[in-house]
């Protein structure tokens, strides 16, 4: 076997979170020996190995300079401060050591259970005497923090060991010449970035060219003659989409994910009964499924796989028994019961049979191909297909409306895959959705609450494998630890438990969230000396006081805080202060050296609301070149530039309105409204009143229009 094709094999393993056991025995290098550390989930040994001791040792202890030149990283790979470029070996090395700080941060702060090694252990080599004296967890986190900023946005500055997420980001930058899947591997990395960011940030289309290219046959990595590989790329590719607000192109993906790995589903209906007391079955909602793919070595489900197949000879291919031998000794989170005195657990069908023409496409062909499936006893699904169909139910909810019907179509995929549980991390993802899905029921919400609240405390616990909880974790969006606080906060509030929402908000530094709080509870004045108290470095954290062994009246925040972080709260304040809010927003602007999108929207918003719609205009465009994601900065930009007439800039922001929400109504109206305004002042008029009434009637139509779309994007004045 060459070193280029068991090279191959190699990435494929890394990238599957599996060894690959068609990989020579009788091949043994370092590069390979890190390779397994890293798909073991051993990332103490990968992060304290020699190679990663060459890669972090300090060359400079002044933390004022970027972090790629504090250590060997940017000139290992050229043999100065290093050892000399070893080619595909030494590329290899370096890419695990990235998977390594990738996955310990995603450990730390995604999946549990808690880390064993820290940043320190690894930045500073204990075999080395001299370490620089100025190197401290928090001097290092602060710095980390900093330069993951993007766009104009903060990274969440409690996110724990985020010096690994900046230390992968530097190592997968660096030129690659012989491993093929680095592009890969660039999104995976890009993409953690993006979930600690307080919004998404649009990124270079680089990033998705460059995976889609590993499909080309040409590759060694031969991705399409993969079908799990070719799912995970496309599945991933759809959740880059859907985390860059763009619904459509994320449902493309995701349909062409279900295409590579065989996935067959079919959204149809059945008669069964959902309360104890019902007496008629009547037609139910009900999501056939069926998996395609291969349970083979990679997902290590051999004896699972080689059941059903007997069982299938012998014609007993029956969910239950199958689901008897799937879920055998696999840990799953807690999952509560309901305990409902009229709801049943889940939906009983009384029919072996779905409903005669209901397949939602078509019908003749979806039905014949699924007719078998008993909706009461439907067989285990691959983990991966899991993926697909929780992502499936996410794009429900993003091209739908919200209301009721969204809600119904979401729960059976969900169902689906709550009713075979095959990894720990894939099973708190639905129950997650299902919790969601349950807080607006007057019978539901407890269960929800209390669901949210079991999903957070098992995070840390050890009641099943690393390597199980980071198998799929980038094939599906699970939140992180503080997003599952925040999000159990919310739900506190929306029933009214205020005050212990605020606890929870206060303990992660959610300060916006925090003066929300402070609002219901009728004290505004706290949440403006909160704010005030934080930017004058006087405010401290129970749990970091404790942590550094100080005393409280020691001002220590400050040094915490990055510009971007501390220009957000200059422009939280600016919110609580409206007599001094200029001057709040513009301090935050100088301060981000003119990169806070947030203080130019906050700006601009200000000024729309007084009528100043030129000055306006400015700030919008400065916001929107910044971050030209979020919908309501070209919205209140159209809305300001049609308000000085300015129809082709209404028009173009309009427009960029409905490039990202295919969905927004008000904007399709005002558009229309906008090319009205444009033919009416190019086209020759001719002669009477009909023009005339025609624009009278686009002039109400504009106007109407504003003040509800700016109550529906709820924009800060």
């Amino acid at each position: 076997m060459t070193l280029g094709n068991t090279l191959s094999l190699v990435e494929k393993s890394l990238l599957r979170g599996k060894w690959d056991s068609n990989t020579s025995e009788s091949t043994s290098s370092a590069s390979y020996d890190l390779a397994n550390l890293v798909v073991e989930c051993r990332f103490r040994d990968v992060l304290k190995s020699d190679r990663a001791r060459t890669l972090f040792r300090p060359i400079s202890d002044d933390l004022s300079l970027p972090l790629e030149r504090l250590w060997n990283i940017s000139t290992s790979s050229s043999g100065e401060g290093g050892r000399v470029d070893g080619g595909e070996e030494e590329e290899l090395e370096r890419l695990c050591i990235a998977i390594a700080c990738l996955h310990a941060f995603v450990q730390a702060n995604w999946t549990g259970p808690d880390l064993d090694v820290t940043p320190l252990e690894v930045l500073t080599n204990v075999n080395d005497s001299q370490v620089p004296s100025s190197w401290t967890e928090e001097a290092i986190h602060a710095k980390a923090i900093s330069e993951l900023a993007f766009g104009g946005e903060p990274a969440y500055h409690l996110a724990k060991v985020a010096i690994f997420l900046r230390l992968s980001q530097l190592l997968v930058s660096l030129p690659f010449n012989h491993i093929e899947s680095i592009p890969w591997w660039r999104l995976r990395v890009e993409m953690v970035r993006q979930r600690i960011l307080d919004e998404p940030v649009a990124i270079s289309d680089n990033y998705r060219t460059a995976v889609e290219a590993l499909a080309s046959t040409t590759t060694t990595t031969t991705i399409t003659s993969e079908p799990d590989l070719a799912g995970r790329m496309y599945l991933e590719l759809g959740l880059l989409e859907h985390t860059l607000a763009r619904d459509r192109a994320a449902a493309d993906y995701f349909i062409k994910a279900s295409r590579s790995t065989g996935l067959e589903y079919e959204l149809t209906g059945a008669l069964g009964r959902r309360t104890k007391f019902q007496q008629k079955e009547l037609s139910q909602l009900v999501l056939l499924a069926e998996s395609h793919l291969d349970l083979d070595c990679y997902s290590g489900e051999d004896s699972v796989s080689l059941s059903r197949n007997e069982k299938k000879k012998d014609g007993k291919d029956t969910g239950e028994e199958i689901e008897k031998d799937t879920n055998k000794n696999i840990p799953i989170p807690e999952t509560l019961a309901l305990n409902d005195d009229t709801l049943l657990e889940q939906t009983q069908f009384t029919s072996s049979k779905v409903a005669a023409g209901s397949g939602s496409s078509s019908n003749s062909s979806s039905s014949s191909r699924l007719s078998h499936i008993d909706p009461s006893s439907q067989p285990p699904l691959h983990p991966l297909d899991q993926c697909i169909l929780l992502s499936l139910c996410l794009n429900v909810r993003n091209t739908s409306p919200q209301h009721g019907l969204t809600a119904e179509q979401m729960s059976p995929y969900v169902s689906r895959v709550i009713s075979h549980p095959r990894n720990w991390s894939i099973h708190t993802m639905a129950l997650l959705l299902r919790s969601r899905l349950e807080s607006s029921r007057t019978r539901t919400v407890e269960r929800s609450t209390l669901q949210l609240q079991a999903l957070i405390e098992q995070m840390p616990t050890a009641d099943s494998t690393t390597s199980e909880r980071l198998l799929y974790f980038h094939s599906f969006p699970l939140p992180s630890r503080w997003d599952m606080e925040k999000e159990l906060a919310q739900r506190y509030l929306s029933i009214g438990v205020v005050k212990s929402a605020l606890e929870i908000f206060e303990r992660l530094e959610m300060w916006e969230d925090v003066v929300a709080c402070y609002g219901a509870l009728e004290q505004p004045e706290k949440g403006i000396a909160v704010v005030k108290d934080l930017l004058e470095g006087k405010k401290q954290e129970a749990d970091a006081v404790i942590a550094r062994g100080k005393s409280t009246s020691t001002p220590h925040y400050r040094t915490l805080q990055d510009a971007t972080r501390e220009a957000k709260l200059w422009c939280l304040l600016g919110d609580l202060d409206p007599e001094n809010a200029v001057a709040h927003y513009t301090h935050a602007w100088k301060l981000s050296n003119e990169s806070s999108g947030r203080a130019m929207r906050s700006l601009g918003g200000y000024y729309f609301a007084r009528a100043n719609y030129e000055e306006a205009i400015v700030c919008l465009k400065r916001a929107v070149r910044i971050n030209p994601l979020l919908t309501r900065s070209w919205f209140i930009l159209g809305c300001a530039a049609m308000r000085v007439e300015h129809w082709e800039e209404a028009k173009d922001a309009f427009s960029r309105c409905v490039a990202i929400d295919e969905e927004d109504g008000e904007s399709w109206n005002n558009l229309a409204s906008m090319y009205l305004r444009i033919g009416a002042g190019t086209a020759k008029k001719p002669s009477g009143t009909l023009n005339t009434e025609e624009e009278e009637n686009d002039e109400d139509e504009v106007k109407s229009s504003t003040p509800v779309s700016m109550a529906h994007y709820g924009f800060i004045l």
